[in-house]
Protein backbone atom coordinates (compact mmCIF):
# COMPACT_ATOMS: atom_id res chain seq x y z
CA UNK A 1 0.00 0.00 0.00
CA UNK A 2 1.62 3.53 -0.85
CA UNK A 3 1.88 6.37 1.61
CA UNK A 4 -1.37 8.31 -0.16
CA UNK A 5 -3.86 5.34 0.74
CA UNK A 6 -2.76 4.66 3.92
CA UNK A 7 -2.87 8.19 5.32
CA UNK A 8 -6.17 8.28 3.97
CA UNK A 9 -7.07 5.13 5.54
CA UNK A 10 -5.60 6.64 8.71
CA UNK A 11 -7.70 9.80 8.10
CA UNK A 12 -10.90 7.31 8.09
CA UNK A 13 -10.00 5.23 11.40
CA UNK A 14 -9.45 8.40 13.39
CA UNK A 15 -12.25 10.10 12.22
CA UNK A 16 -14.27 6.79 13.20
CA UNK A 17 -13.03 7.68 16.98
CA UNK A 18 -14.16 10.83 16.85
CA UNK A 19 -17.51 9.71 15.23
CA UNK A 20 -18.02 7.18 18.11
CA UNK A 21 -17.60 10.42 20.26
CA UNK A 22 -20.49 11.69 18.57
CA UNK A 23 -22.52 9.18 18.87
CA UNK A 24 -22.00 9.42 22.76
CA UNK A 25 -23.14 12.85 22.78
CA UNK A 26 -26.40 12.13 20.63
CA UNK A 27 -27.52 9.48 23.17
CA UNK A 28 -26.51 12.29 25.96
CA UNK A 29 -28.82 14.33 23.89
CA UNK A 30 -26.13 16.83 23.14
CA UNK A 31 -25.47 17.74 19.62
CA UNK A 32 -23.47 14.97 18.27
CA UNK A 33 -20.04 16.16 17.69
CA UNK A 34 -17.19 14.28 18.38
CA UNK A 35 -12.93 14.93 18.85
CA UNK A 36 -10.20 13.24 19.23
CA UNK A 37 -6.60 14.29 19.44
CA UNK A 38 -3.27 11.88 18.49
CA UNK A 39 0.27 12.69 18.40
CA UNK A 40 2.62 12.02 15.45
CA UNK A 41 2.58 8.31 16.31
CA UNK A 42 -1.26 8.00 16.32
CA UNK A 43 -1.55 7.87 20.23
CA UNK A 44 -4.78 9.19 21.70
CA UNK A 45 -4.11 12.10 23.69
CA UNK A 46 -7.82 13.18 24.57
CA UNK A 47 -11.09 12.11 23.13
CA UNK A 48 -14.32 14.28 24.12
CA UNK A 49 -18.48 14.86 22.67
CA UNK A 50 -20.16 18.18 22.93
CA UNK A 51 -21.47 18.76 26.69
CA UNK A 52 -22.13 22.29 27.06
CA UNK A 53 -25.84 21.07 28.01
CA UNK A 54 -25.22 19.15 30.39
CA UNK A 55 -22.33 20.75 31.85
CA UNK A 56 -23.87 24.14 31.76
CA UNK A 57 -20.48 25.65 29.78
CA UNK A 58 -20.77 27.26 27.03
CA UNK A 59 -17.02 26.36 26.25
CA UNK A 60 -17.75 22.40 26.47
CA UNK A 61 -17.34 21.88 22.86
CA UNK A 62 -15.62 18.19 22.02
CA UNK A 63 -12.62 19.88 21.03
CA UNK A 64 -11.90 22.10 24.08
CA UNK A 65 -12.55 19.41 26.52
CA UNK A 66 -10.23 16.88 24.16
CA UNK A 67 -7.44 19.58 24.15
CA UNK A 68 -7.84 20.02 27.72
CA UNK A 69 -7.29 16.13 28.04
CA UNK A 70 -4.22 16.40 25.25
CA UNK A 71 -2.63 19.10 27.23
CA UNK A 72 -3.33 17.34 30.52
CA UNK A 73 -1.81 13.83 29.22
CA UNK A 74 1.28 15.96 27.42
CA UNK A 75 1.58 18.12 31.37
CA UNK A 76 1.92 21.08 28.43
CA UNK A 77 -0.72 23.79 27.02
CA UNK A 78 1.45 23.88 23.33
CA UNK A 79 0.28 20.34 21.41
CA UNK A 80 2.85 20.70 18.73
CA UNK A 81 2.58 17.88 16.13
CA UNK A 82 -0.77 16.74 16.96
CA UNK A 83 -3.55 16.32 14.89
CA UNK A 84 -7.51 16.68 15.77
CA UNK A 85 -10.28 14.96 13.91
CA UNK A 86 -13.55 16.57 14.26
CA UNK A 87 -16.67 15.24 13.29
CA UNK A 88 -18.07 19.09 12.58
CA UNK A 89 -15.63 22.41 11.51
CA UNK A 90 -14.35 24.12 14.64
CA UNK A 91 -16.30 27.28 15.46
CA UNK A 92 -14.04 30.17 15.92
CA UNK A 93 -13.61 29.13 19.34
CA UNK A 94 -12.66 26.08 18.95
CA UNK A 95 -10.28 27.16 16.28
CA UNK A 96 -8.60 30.02 18.48
CA UNK A 97 -7.99 27.14 20.91
CA UNK A 98 -6.24 24.71 18.63
CA UNK A 99 -4.26 28.21 17.61
CA UNK A 100 -2.88 28.98 21.02
CA UNK A 101 -2.19 24.72 21.41
CA UNK A 102 -0.27 25.10 17.96
CA UNK A 103 -1.89 22.29 16.93
CA UNK A 104 -0.54 21.05 13.51
CA UNK A 105 -3.26 19.38 11.55
CA UNK A 106 -7.35 19.55 11.51
CA UNK A 107 -9.36 16.76 10.08
CA UNK A 108 -13.39 17.34 10.10
CA UNK A 109 -15.83 15.39 8.58
CA UNK A 110 -18.90 17.73 8.16
CA UNK A 111 -18.57 21.53 6.90
CA UNK A 112 -20.65 23.53 9.06
CA UNK A 113 -22.40 26.73 6.89
CA UNK A 114 -23.30 28.66 9.99
CA UNK A 115 -20.24 28.89 12.17
CA UNK A 116 -17.79 27.13 10.46
CA UNK A 117 -14.07 28.56 11.08
CA UNK A 118 -11.68 26.70 9.03
CA UNK A 119 -13.37 27.14 5.51
CA UNK A 120 -16.84 27.69 5.31
CA UNK A 121 -17.73 30.83 7.00
CA UNK A 122 -14.37 32.19 7.70
CA UNK A 123 -11.00 30.60 7.71
CA UNK A 124 -8.73 30.98 10.92
CA UNK A 125 -6.33 28.72 9.76
CA UNK A 126 -4.34 30.82 7.71
CA UNK A 127 -4.68 34.36 9.10
CA UNK A 128 -1.45 36.23 7.65
CA UNK A 129 -0.94 38.63 10.68
CA UNK A 130 -1.19 35.06 13.10
CA UNK A 131 1.95 33.06 14.47
CA UNK A 132 0.49 29.74 13.97
CA UNK A 133 -1.10 28.18 10.71
CA UNK A 134 -3.22 24.81 10.57
CA UNK A 135 -3.09 22.36 7.90
CA UNK A 136 -6.40 21.51 7.50
CA UNK A 137 -8.41 18.47 5.93
CA UNK A 138 -12.21 18.34 5.68
CA UNK A 139 -14.56 16.29 4.17
CA UNK A 140 -13.09 13.12 5.52
CA UNK A 141 -16.27 10.46 6.28
CA UNK A 142 -18.43 14.04 5.96
CA UNK A 143 -21.85 12.23 4.85
CA UNK A 144 -21.57 9.99 8.28
CA UNK A 145 -20.72 12.74 10.39
CA UNK A 146 -23.23 15.14 8.60
CA UNK A 147 -25.77 12.81 8.98
CA UNK A 148 -25.94 11.55 12.45
CA UNK A 149 -26.03 15.77 12.59
CA UNK A 150 -29.45 16.12 10.56
CA UNK A 151 -30.56 13.25 12.33
CA UNK A 152 -29.88 14.89 15.94
CA UNK A 153 -31.76 18.43 14.60
CA UNK A 154 -34.88 16.34 12.69
CA UNK A 155 -35.76 14.33 15.66
CA UNK A 156 -35.29 17.24 17.95
CA UNK A 157 -37.87 19.41 15.45
CA UNK A 158 -39.59 16.57 15.67
CA UNK A 159 -39.84 16.97 19.77
CA UNK A 160 -38.36 13.53 20.35
CA UNK A 161 -35.19 14.88 21.85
Amino acid sequence: MNSANKSKLDHDYFMGLALLEARKGYLHKEVPVGAIIIDAAGTVLGKACNAPISTHDPTAHAEILALRQAATALKNYRLPGTTVYATLEPCAMCLGAMLQARVEKLVFGAADMKSGAAKSVVDLTSVPGFNHYIEVIDGVRGAECAELLRLFFRERRAGNR
